[in-house]
């Protein structure tokens, strides 16, 4: 009989105990996930992150002390290879950028359904990346001013099939949604996008709209 996967361990930081709970409630109600460690502040985060090596750490931007942020670039500097997934009420692209720059796998917003930020956890546990869903057409706006006039990436051999895959996922469509639209199942859905993927060497949903900005997939009609 195989073994049963480890789950994941998680650590929240949020500087509301209420928020927290909520969060733990929700994560620990996931088969393959289970929160190990809780904080309230900045540099508790920190020190905590050293002390119980989770596989993915939920940050808030906004505490009290030392913001996410600071808490971000110090548990990255200890520890390259530790993965954070912000979870904010911040949508600005600002905050966004900053954090994508300290290293952060995902960014998540408080407002956004649940299943976006069990999304990210496991996207980032797996060494991928993850936005917001909400966020993509705004980031998809910012790169289009921003690679406008440049070369177009070579295509990597991509099939249809594959392109169609990952020009859906770029303009936000989950994979059951893009099974649909293709009549397609969603194992089929995945392999497709994971072929793709490995072809032109993207990494996660941002690589993706890059890519489809790029190849000008995205501009308006």
């Amino acid at each position: 009989m195989a073994d049963t996967p480890r789950a994941l361990r998680i650590m929240l930081v949020d500087d509301h105990a209420t928020v927290r709970h909520g969060l733990k409630l929700m994560i620990d109600a996931e088969p393959d996930m289970a929160v190990i460690a809780e904080a309230g502040d900045g540099a508790s985060a920190v020190h905590l992150a050293g002390e119980s090596k989770p596989d993915v750490i939920v940050m808030d931007i906004s505490m009290p002390g030392m913001n996410g942020l600071a808490a971000t670039q110090a548990i990255r500097k200890a520890d390259a290879r530790a993965v954070i997934v912000t979870l904010t009420r911040h949508g600005d692209a600002a905050y966004l950028q900053e954090l994508l720059r300290a290293g952060v796998s995902g960014y998540v917003l408080k407002r956004s359904a649940p299943t976006e930020l069990l999304q990210a956890i496991r996207a980032a546990a797996a060494g991928g990346q993850y936005i917001d869903s909400t966020l993509v057409p705004r980031i998809t706006a910012g790169l289009m001013k921003g690679d406008r006039g440049g070369s177009k990436r070579p295509s990597g051999g991509l099939t249809d099939r594959e392109a169609d895959v990952l020009r859906l996922i770029a303009s936000g469509y989950s994979n059951k949604e893009i099974a649909v639209r293709l009549t397609l199942s969603v194992k089929t859905v995945e392999a497709h996008k994971a072929n793709a993927m490995r072809k032109l060497d993207l990494s996660g949903r941002i690589d993706i709209v890059k890519y489809a900005v790029l190849q000008g997939w995205l501009d308006p009609a």
